[in-house]
């Protein structure tokens, strides 16, 4: 129990930091958010591995963006073979593929998860976006990725090429938690942390629009009353273009 309440804790002055050093770049990333919506684009987002969950996590969600667009490559995901999808991340060419399945514009912007943003899949998707002109946003931990070297032949990193970075907060190797008792650590902060900030982006991205005399488009539970009434107008605009859906 004890190292429950140490995890909890960590957690806990994590989200501190970020409200400490991450609301600006949390507001930049709103204000591209909402210039995305503004302009009719779509706001993608895509994670391999665990990070994939980033992009599950905004889609369809009660109180979330209907322009949310996931990017959900089965073979970068875990339930197809963990092993597997870490070394598809690594493959050099594999984002262009992946990108031919979208119709990426200038009035879009993604968000790119990954803890080290060091492998070849995560950094030539940003270069990839960016060359279609999208805003690049990186959701990252900056502690890991400056302590570990590029997998890329560029030598750089997912934070090095985006042009709003959010910073998890996490540890090196992400699990927070050691015991003398255990080899390694235990603990894991990213999915947590990474959450909380991207729903802290689209909650000031709804508040903007509000500002602005503008109704956002926003998913409701379907297992609250008139939830399926609110959300079929969002399937009926979007089941043809948000593959997902």
């Amino acid at each position: 129990m004890q190292l429950a309440i140490q995890y909890l804790s960590q957690l806990q002055g994590m989200l501190d930091q970020a409200i400490n050093h991450q609301i600006g770049q949390i507001n930049e990333s709103a204000l591209a958010f909402a210039e995305t919506i503004d302009n009719e684009g779509y706001i993608y987002v895509f994670g391999t591995g665990h990070s994939h969950l980033m992009a599950e996590e905004l889609f369809y969600r009660a109180g979330g963006l209907s322009r949310i667009y996931p990017i959900l490559e089965e073979s970068l995901m875990l339930h197809n073979g963990a092993i597997k999808s870490t070394e598809i991340e690594r493959l050099s060419e594999y984002a262009a593929v992946i990108a031919e399945q979208y119709k990426f514009s200038d009035k879009d912007t993604i968000v790119i998860c990954s803890n080290s943003g060091r492998n070849n899949i995560i950094v030539e998707m940003a270069y990839l976006a960016k060359e279609k002109g999208m805003k690049v946003i990186a959701l990252t931990n900056l502690n890991h990725a400056k302590s570990v070297t590029s997998r890329h032949n560029s030598g750089l990193k997912l934070y090095q090429i985006a042009e709003i970075v959010l910073d998890n907060q996490g540890v090196i190797g992400d699990a927070c938690i050691s015991t003398p008792l255990l080899k390694g650590n235990t603990g894991a902060t990213s999915t947590v942390i990474g959450a909380a900030i991207l729903h802290a982006i689209e909650i000031t991205t709804i508040e903007m629009l509000l500002n602005k005399g503008l109704s956002p488009e926003i998913f409701q539970s379907s297992n609250i009353d008139g939830g399926d009434e609110i959300n079929k107008k969002y399937f009926d605009l979007y089941r043809d273009k948000i593959k997902p859906l």
